[in-house]
Order: structure tokens, then C-alpha cells, then sequence
């Protein structure tokens, strides 16, 4: 059976958790920190130092959140071990590890379903190798496979305050069953997909699980043409409609548009909230300390007013942080930034050097340091 190891990836890590669990944090702006590669750098001998402590090693959840993060996301991969040779990455019995950490110490928890064995994004959304690849028996596994993921959270002892319905699906997900175009293509198997989804949260909710947000994410939050138009085709369907999700989720990359300025994503924010009503988050950003065409060409920033650097990375956070801070109604309710103590894929995926939020000391082959910079503080 399909889902038959998430009981023994569960079992993996009921042991670690302690006999308290402590009482959900109130309704409050989401400040966080996607975490999800932390535990990974741990295991190869990776350290985290605060500079603000006289260098003294702390856990990077620990100086993070004296910086005011107060939520972490965590990304799921379906199967791993299917696509990659290292099988424990961002696997279910992984990613409950790292939450049972961050949830005991009071953070809240978004998980980042990507319905995928690897990456994805924009530019791929691959079906798990185990699952069907046509409509109908794909949306029924998936619906499985979502419900079952989240009671084993709930087993755990471990309640999830946001859960999104796949990562950056500006393209769809579950290619090719579930692609789009936005502007072009028939959204119907998309949005059976997503509807499929919902479910899933549904029947785990009426299994006992508490009902967690339920998001959906694309990326290039600044546009508000790509926004109206991908979330009017997905309910014209007729399929999902706007109760099957309550949270808009966001990316917002200052590298990949000159168009993402704060003015666009405001403006993109409030034609959201007039229409929908719903609250609205941007869950990835990053800025960079080393922008300097050694590898790649330098990029055109959308804000270049902003120096590359630390104090940039502060600028960069804060005012992204005030810009959501300033959507009618109240209804801005979150950033994260995507992956800060990754320290051996410091550029993150964009075309400069360094975005995370600490410094890289390798002289110690077998142990490398971060080393907390100021930026940690962006959401103090």
C-alpha cells in the first residue's frame, strides 16, 4: 500500500517527543524562517555561532528567534529516495522530526507540501514515481496521501497552523496531469487536483485532526495580472471554490522581475484582499550579501536602491514585511524568508553568491560555522 510507511516514519520520531506539549501560540503576524535544510546541515557537522554572544554556539532556531522569528516552514517530499540517493530528504519521518523540535519550543508550523519526490516549482512539478499519472486515480491518491500525511502530525501531537496545497503552482502541479498556462489553458484538471487536496485536509479534519489554514501558493506575488487572472481561471471552473482555501500565499524574489517592487506587491495585496476578502502572506524572500558576477551575471534588482550587503538584507526584509503590514483590512499576515542557515548553498538558487543570514567559515573540513550576521534581526 502506497501510504503504508508513513506509520513507521511516525514511529521514528514519537520517541523524541517530550510528555508536554506546549499550548498554541495566539493569532498573530506570521515572522518566519524556512528551516527545512537546517537539520541536514546538522548531520554533515554543521554549527551555528551567535556573534551577538561572544560567538557562542547556539541552535540557529535559538538566534533566529531572538531576531523575532516566531514560525517556521518546513518543505515535504513525497518519496525521496525514488529520485535521489539520499532518502531521508525532506522525507515525512524528517520533516516530523524538525517539527516535533521547532513545535516544542513554541514555534507555529507551516508545512510546504510540494506532491512531488523532489523540487518543485515554477519550472517543474514531476508526479512521485509511486503515484498514478492519470486524473482520476491521481486525485484519489493524492487525497490519500494528504489525509494521511496530516494525521500523522496529529498522532505526533503536533498541530499544523498552516498547510499549502502544493509549492508555487503558478504552472500547476503534478505535471503533466495537472499543467497550466495562466491565461491560456483550461484550469479543469488543476483544480480537480487542488479540490482532491482539500479533501484530504477535510478527511483528516473529520478523522480528529485540528483544522489547520490551508494555502495556496504561487509565485510572482508583485503581479497583480498573473493573480487575477490564475485564481479566476481556478474558480471558474467551477471545482474549487473560494472556501476550499483561506490563505494566499506569495513568493517575492527582488532578482527574478524588475517588476517586484513594494509599490506592485501592494498593489497586486490589495486587489487580492478587495476581491476575496482572505488573508494573505508572502512566504518566500531573500536578499543577498554577494551579488558580484563571479559565476553568473549580475541580476537587475527591482528595488536597486538597496545596497547589496547586510543592511540591504534588513532593508530588503523590513520593508517587505511593512508593505504586507499595509494590506486593507488587516489582512497582510505574514513573511518568511526562504532558507538563512543554509550554508553550503548560500545563493539559493539566484544568480549571486550569498543571501543566507550567517557567514561561512569552511577552514574546518569536517565542521563548518555560521557565524550569525545582523540581518538575523530583520524581523525585530
Amino acid at each position: 500500500m502506497l501510504f503504508r510507511s508513513l506509520l513507521s516514519s511516525l514511529l521514528l520520531v514519537l520517541p523524541a517527543l517530550g510528555a508536554s506539549i506546549p499550548k498554541r501560540q495566539p493569532s498573530t503576524f506570521y515572522s518566519g524562517h524556512d528551516l527545512s535544510s537546517l537539520l541536514l546541515l546538522e548531520q554533515t557537522g554543521s554549527i551555528y555561532k551567535d556573534t551577538a554572544k561572544q560567538n557562542a554556539t547556539r541552535p540557529a532556531e535559538a538566534i533566529l528567534a531572538d531576531g523575532g522569528m516566531n514560525s517556521v516552514r518546513l518543505r515535504l517530499w513525497v518519496n525521496p529516495q525514488d529520485y535521489q540517493s539520499q532518502p531521508s530528504d525532506y522525507n515525512l519521518a524528517y520533516t516530523l522530526n524538525l517539527a516535533s523540535r521547532f513545535y516544542k519550543q513554541g514555534y507555529r508550523i507551516y508545512l510546504d507540501f510540494h506532491f512531488s519526490d523532489t523540487w518543485a516549482d515554477p519550472t517543474k512539478q514531476y508526479i512521485p514515481s509511486a503515484w498514478p499519472t492519470t486524473l482520476t486515480p491521481l486525485a484519489s491518491t493524492l487525497r490519500s496521501y494528504v489525509s494521511s500525511t496530516l494525521q500523522s502530525f496529529h498522532v505526533a501531537g503536533l498541530p499544523l497552523s498552516l498547510v499549502s496545497l502544493g509549492n508555487e503552482i503558478r504552472n500547476g502541479m503534478l505535471w503533466p496531469v495537472g499543467q497550466v498556462t495562466p491565461g491560456s489553458s483550461d484550469f479543469t484538471s488543476l483544480a480537480t487536483l487542488i479540490k482532491a487536496a482539500r479533501n484530504g485536509v477535510n478527511d483528516a479534519v473529520s478523522a480528529g485532526v485540528e483544522k489547520p489554514q490551508v494555502m495556496i501558493h504561487i509565485d510572482n506575488g508583485w503581479d497583480v495580472n498573473l493573480q487575477t487572472t490564475w485564481f479566476g481561471a481556478l474558480t471558474k471552473t467551477g471545482l474549487v471554490s473560494t472556501a476550499d482555501w483561506d490563505v494566499f500565499g506569495f513568493s517575492f524574489y527582488p532578482f527574478y522581475g524588475s517588476g517586484a517592487t513594494w509599490t506592485a506587491l501592494l498593489n497586486s495585496m490589495n486587489t487580492l484582499a478587495d476581491k476575496y476578502g482572505k488573508p494573505m502572506m508572502v512566504v518566500e524572500t531573500d536578499w543577498p550579501v554577494i551579488c558580484d558576477g563571479k559565476y553568473n551575471p549580475i541580476p537587475a534588482f527591482s528595488e536597486p536602491q538597496i545596497p547589496v550587503s547586510v543592511e540591504g538584507q534588513l532593508e530588503w526584509t523590513r520593508n517587505t514585511t511593512a508593505t504586507v503590514k499595509k494590506v486593507k483590512n488587516g489582512l497582510g499576515a505574514g513573511v518568511f524568508y526562504w532558507e538563512p542557515t543554509w550554508l553550503n548553498n548560500t545563493g539559493l538558487g539566484s544568480a549571486c553568491e550569498d543571501a543566507i543570514l550567517f557567514s561561512q567559515d569552511f577552514s574546518n573540513p569536517k565542521q563548518t560555522v555560521g557565524y550569525s550576521r545582523q540581518s538575523v534581526n530583520l524581523f525585530k
